[in-house]
């Protein structure tokens, strides 16, 4: 399956809604092709402005989905009617669902302590024949050589075809590229606060606040000492760049290395 991709500031966001984002880690999953998800809106692509590193990890992912309603418009605006958003919390339940006839089996890595095993169990309620095979809580830093060989340990018994990862981007988008060949899992999503949704922990904007794109300001509201630096700072210079990029005032080549999108 080809999916296109649309260039936002430099970041290739695949064109995707939620059904051909589930149809395409499908047929990964069963094809066993090695790859990682990064759940994209305006904080990653922002994020990604000053770090090379972390833009080319984006345009060598195997799908970075449209998350926030700015990467929508972008899609459009450039001629893909189909585009829609594809919201990390509600990727995870699709592919759930998906998963109780699939058998594709889970695995939970991220949140504070406790947060992936109420996700599992929460999540095994709503689907009972859903196969979670694991749950990891890490600490807040780098794996060190004994975490490490406990979790690719863990993740060889269970052999998982999905790894979800809850951290913060681009914490998440990180791991997954340093640890996607480390481990038996085939692929790796980052969903970041979906784990704090699903278990209970956070609550979700809503949906119509979702679709209008003020799903920021809802999170802004709720947790402004967290937050107030990424939605204040990011959001207006991202509306700078895509004026400079629609405009041709500025040019944003996407990253063409092995692996990444194609231009």
């Amino acid at each position: 399956m080809h999916i296109s991709r649309v260039n936002v500031l430099g970041v290739g966001v695949s064109v995707l809604n939620l059904t051909t984002a589930l149809a395409a880690i499908a047929e990964a999953v069963r094809q066993r092709r090695k790859g990682y998800v990064c759940v994209t809106g305006v904080h990653g692509v922002m994020e990604s402005q000053g770090d090379s590193a972390l833009r080319q990890i984006h345009n060598r992912a195997f799908l970075v989905t449209p998350d926030g309603m700015p990467m929508v418009w972008m899609g459009k605006f450039a001629g893909h009617r189909e585009m829609s958003r594809v919201y990390g919390p509600d990727l995870m339940l699709d592919v759930c669902r998906w998963s109780e006839a699939s058998g594709c089996r889970h695995f939970f890595y991220g949140g504070a302590p406790g947060v992936a095993q109420q996700l599992r169990d929460r999540l095994v309620a709503r689907f009972p024949k859903l196969q979670v095979v694991g749950c990891y809580t890490p600490p807040f830093r780098p794996l060190n050589e004994t975490e490490l060989a406990d979790l690719q340990s863990a993740v060889r018994q269970t052999k998982p075809d999905i790894f979800w990862v809850g951290l913060s981007t681009p914490k998440q988008e990180r791991f997954m590229a340093q640890y996607l060949p480390l481990l038996d899992a085939t692929l790796m999503i980052g969903v970041g606060a979906a784990f704090d949704f699903h278990a209970g922990r956070t609550r979700q904007a809503p949906r119509w606040m979702q679709r209008s794109g003020l799903e920021w300001f809802f999170r802004l509201c709720t947790e402004p000492r967290r937050l107030w630096r990424r939605y204040l700072k990011n959001n207006p210079l991202f509306a700078i760049g895509v004026i400079g990029q629609l405009t041709g005032l500025k040019r944003y080549p996407l990253d063409t290395a092995p692996g990444g999108p194609k231009p």
